[in-house]
């Protein structure tokens, strides 16, 4: 694979403004927000009332769970460039992936119990992120259970002067319907493409329709932002599309069937991002399959492949990742952002 073209060379206006002058952010946020009432936001359609702080899969009611705001420097070049994406560290998940790096805030939804943030509380540290911080964009992660929330808090902090491109970094388990309703609002999608096989999705992460749903929501977001990732000057992505895929061991994440489909159904010109990072974390020491890290000939397979594919536009991560881009969380849910990633 290619390093990255630099397809479009352009600043342009986050399109969540004019929604703002509109009303129509205003409107959107308020639909989100009444589907709260029984949720059905995410793909477990839980319909528990989330505006009188019932839970359902997900463990979380109706203030988002913020676990952490920091200037973040691990992920892709074209998001973190050099002052770093103003990461929201969501709590919780609609996934339970047995081998999730970030489970200290999403695998214990006990220990969320003190960090609620109101929406003008978040709206803050959003402005905080990019004018203290000064950093690129804002990167919402672990987004997909708390979409109504991050929309109100953009709509809260637009009028304090909010005017950086959105990245939405999810899990790719999400709602179409939700999705639909943050077109124009989300700049660049972040999506991972983890599983070929919903067998394994429901055993490791507890997703037994993850291909359908996954890919539905890849195209979904594709259609929104289009094929080509759009860049400034400085190589920064202002929008479009980056698809996200984790090597696991013994061949568990299907990447043929993965990355042929991205090219076959999403565009030959879709940009991906490799990555070489699976650690056993969490509970996956204790399974077979998934108590080690990938091996170099499993690494080498994958790497042929998006050769073999002819995937022209992204990143593969070296084979050191493993070691190097281990996130961790202090105490107080803080992250120890691991180094940018490498071209």
């Amino acid at each position: 694979m290619n390093t990255l073209r630099y397809l479009q060379r352009h600043t342009v206006e986050p399109s969540y403004l004019g929604l703002y002058r509109s009303g129509e952010l205003q409107r959107r946020a308020e639909a989100l927000e009444a589907r709260l009432e029984s949720c059905d936001i995410c793909p477990r359609e839980c319909y528990v009332n989330r505006l009188k702080n019932e839970h359902g899969f997900c463990h979380s009611g109706y203030l988002p769970i913020v676990c952490a705001v920091c200037d973040h420097h691990g992920e892709e070049p074209a998001i973190s460039g050099t002052r770093g994406t103003g990461a929201v560290f969501f709590g919780n998940c609609n996934m339970t992936c047995v081998y999730c790096q970030n489970y200290q805030i999403s695998q214990d939804p006990e220990r969320h119990s003190s960090e609620e943030v109101d929406f003008h509380h978040l709206a803050e540290k959003l402005i905080y992120l990019q004018d203290e911080l000064r950093c690129h964009n804002i990167s919402f992660i672990s987004p997909s259970h708390f979409v109504p929330q991050l929309v109100r808090a953009i709509l809260e902090a637009v009028p304090m002067g909010l005017r950086t491109p959105i990245v939405y970094n999810t899990n790719a388990y999400d709602s179409v319907a939700s999705l639909r309703a943050l077109d124009g609002i989300v700049d660049v999608y972040l999506p991972d493409l983890r599983y070929a096989s919903d067998t394994w999705a429901a055993r490791l992460s507890d997703t037994a329709d993850y291909v359908t749903r996954a890919r539905q929501a890849i195209l979904e977001m594709h259609r929104q932002v289009g094929d080509e990732l759009a860049l400034d000057d400085s190589g920064l992505a202002q929008r479009g599309l980056i698809v996200r895929h984790l090597i696991l061991p013994n061949g568990l994440a299907g990447s043929w069937d993965s990355l042929a489909w991205l090219l076959r159904e999403v565009s030959p010109k879709v940009t991906v991002s490799i990555m070489s990072q699976y650690y056993p974390s969490y509970l996956a020491s204790q399974i077979p399959q998934l108590g080690r890290k990938i091996s170099v000939s499993e690494y080498l397979a994958v790497v042929e492949l998006a050769d073999e594919l002819g995937l022209e536009n992204g990143w593969i991560q070296e084979m050191d990742a493993a070691e190097n881009y281990l996130p961790h969380f202090d105490r107080d849910g803080h992250p120890f952002s691991p180094p940018a990633s490498r071209i």
